[in-house]
This record gives structure tokens, sequence and C-alpha cells, in this order.
């Protein structure tokens, strides 16, 4: 199994933003979002119209602004500590005139500074593998989530070798600027196994069973808040 090899917790330079918002992710979100719907349905009766939604590690708001566009409801708070991040997600989100539903804001998905059980459901997308320890994250996601409410985190799976990544990296990556390969290179170094997960939310009292690989390089953890 490859090394864990952490990169930089936050992108924050113009260059990372820029980059970040001119790749290809719209097959990823939407599928991310798709698959958060899907799994929320399973749970109507603990939502309402008027729900609220944290997405953590928002980024340019790209998940905020599909689950939108896919007919989701209530309001998303979008928390992310890359300002330059935000500059540009604040900009798409007024650009679709969607201010009055996702509101971003700046925070460390470490230590989030919301009370506890706020929030009907927390998203998450490809944020974990940034974090030096993931605990810290997932504690205070499960913090801030309500009894009832659904926790929907996905992210990258390091892989077990350098050929795989290598791999990966040419079959999603390819048409990518050479900053962007890298990134990509960078972040699947970075990622936690689904076991390591698992030990996660383990060590919480949560399930195991939470957790499970949902393609070739990444994994999901979805499961209801006692």
């Amino acid at each position: 199994m490859l090394e864990r090899i952490l990169e930089p917790e936050v992108m924050d330079s113009v260059d990372d933003a820029v980059d970040y918002d001119a790749m290809d992710h719209s097959d990823v979100n939407r599928v991310f979002v798709a698959d958060y719907l899907t799994a929320r349905r399973r749970f109507d009766s603990i939502f309402g119209r008027d729900s609220t939604i944290l997405d953590v590690g928002t980024g340019t708001a790209l998940i905020p602004i599909e689950y939108c566009q896919q007919g989701g409801s209530g309001t998303i708070v979008g928390i992310d500590m890359a300002e330059e991040m935000l500059k540009l997600g604040r900009q798409r989100v007024t650009e679709r005139g969607l201010s009055e539903r996702i509101r971003l804001k700046y925070a460390d998905a470490k230590k989030l500074g919301f009370e506890d059980g706020l929030f009907d459901g927390v998203m998450s997308n490809s944020i974990v593998h940034h974090i030096p320890k993931p605990a810290d994250v997932f504690g205070e996601m499960l913090r801030v989530l309500r009894p009832g409410g659904m926790l929907f985190v996905r992210d990258l799976m390091r892989p077990a070798d350098q050929h795989t990544l290598d791999q990966l990296v040419e079959t999603y990556a390819e048409n990518e600027a050479d900053h962007a390969r890298q990134l990509f290179r960078d972040s699947l170094h970075a990622a936690l196994t689904v076991d390591e997960v698992q030990e996660i939310l383990h060590s919480f009292g949560y399930p195991k069973e939470w957790v499970s690989q949902t393609s070739d390089r990444h994994w999901t953890v979805s499961g209801v808040q006692p």
C-alpha cells in the first residue's frame, strides 16, 4: 500500500483557485449530488423543504450549485478556508441567481464554530484528503449534525500502488493542464483508504458499514445520526 503523503491543507493561491475551477468536475459533481439525493430520499421523513445543509470544503461552490440545479430543497451553507476559492464561488452563486439559497462562509473544517446539532444534513466532497488528521473533520461534521440528520461524505481513495495511481492520473486527468494533473496526483497520494476511514468512524462509535468503495478512485460515507 502506498504511504500517505500530505499535500497543502489549503489551496488558496489565485492559480490554485483558477486551475481547480477550470478542471472539468461536472460528471463527478453530478454523480455526487445525484447519489446524495438518492440516499436522502430514503430518509425523506427527516427532511423538510426548509432543511439546512452544510457543505464542508465547498471550494468554488460547485456542489451547492449542482444541488440546486438537480432540484434539491432547502438552503446550503458552504464553508472553506480558501478565500480565493470562496471569491470565485460567490461569483458563480451570484451569476446563477442562487444567493438566497447558498451562503458561503470562511471556516476551518477542523473547528467549525457552529453549535451542536445545527444542520439537517452534512455533505462533503473531496476535502478529507487535505486534512493531516482527518478524524478532526469527521468529529466536527458529526458534532454539528442533528439527530436524524444525514452524513454524506465522498473523497478520493489512495491506490494500492504507484502503477495504479499513474493509471488513474492518465485516465481522469489526461487532458488537463500540467498543474491540474499534478494536483490530482498529489490528492491521490494524500487520500485515505476505506479501512482508514472505517477505523476513524469506529473510533467515534459509528458503524464501519457506513463506509464503502463507490468507484475505482472514491470511497463514500453515508449514514443517519442516531
